[in-house]
């Protein structure tokens, strides 16, 4: 899909991790398509980078869905995923999602408690009000940074990850995300992606123990530019 060279956004980097502003309609891992996955770009640039002969350790910490785009932390070292994996555990990760949706979106600041159960056939989540048989229990809060003329932009924090939270979640108050046919939007976005963004993340570092606290751009696109 892309060169390792290609547009490869970094937001940070040093010995342990690299933190990459991945764009809409990248993979993050290989899956059954066969496009290189981001980890495979980030891989190749290390090894030019540094000219590293043999094999790149690069651990996945996180994915995000092949349509939205923001940050992912990959791990350049097992000390560090080992670390990274254990805070995400515990929750020790911050991150902070940007999401483009339809209509006005009352009231502005909510908490959302759901139990999703994701249907694996058709790599999907649906959104209960109360506990059902195999699904887990899904908190966020969201509050309205912008209102546009169709659309409103939220900041969403996540209590919990599950499979598609966001979009499930969004999408059963009647608040889909723009682009997502999957969860209910009307039209698809042009280039397959939807306007959900991994904005913020604030950790500390794995090793160093300093404070990460990253932003990452939005996408280029009319409407994102809207919102900036």
């Amino acid at each position: 899909m892309h060169s390792s060279k290609d547009n490869l956004q970094i937001l940070h980097e040093d010995n342990h991790i690299i933190i990459i502003n991945k764009r809409p309609g990248d993979i993050v891992q290989g899956d059954k398509t066969g496009d290189k996955p981001l980890n495979d770009i980030v891989k190749e640039y290390i090894k030019q980078k540094y000219n590293k002969p043999g094999n790149v350790y690069l651990g996945t910490v996180h994915r995000l869905d092949r349509p939205t785009s923001g940050i992912v932390i990959f791990a350049k070292t097992s000390k560090a995923l080992e670390r990274l994996n254990k805070m995400l555990r515990e929750k020790q990760i911050k991150k902070t999602y940007w999401a483009i949706v339809k209509n006005e979106v009352n009231p502005e600041k909510q908490t959302l408690t759901h139990y999703l159960k994701k249907n694996p056939k058709n790599n999907k989540s649906t959104a209960y009000i109360k506990e059902i048989d195999g699904s887990k229990k899904a908190i966020l809060h969201y509050s309205v940074l912008k209102k546009l003329q169709n659309y409103t932009l939220l900041e969403i924090d996540l209590e919990t990850g599950r499979h598609h939270q966001i979009r499930c979640q969004l999408s059963s108050i009647k608040h889909p995300v723009k682009g997502d046919l999957k969860y209910g939007f009307a039209r698809s976005n042009k280039n397959a992606s939807i306007h959900l963004h991994a904005k913020k993340i604030l950790f500390k570092h794995p090793v160093s123990k300093e404070s990460i606290h990253i932003s990452a751009p939005t996408p280029d696109d009319v409407i994102w530019n809207a919102c900036n």
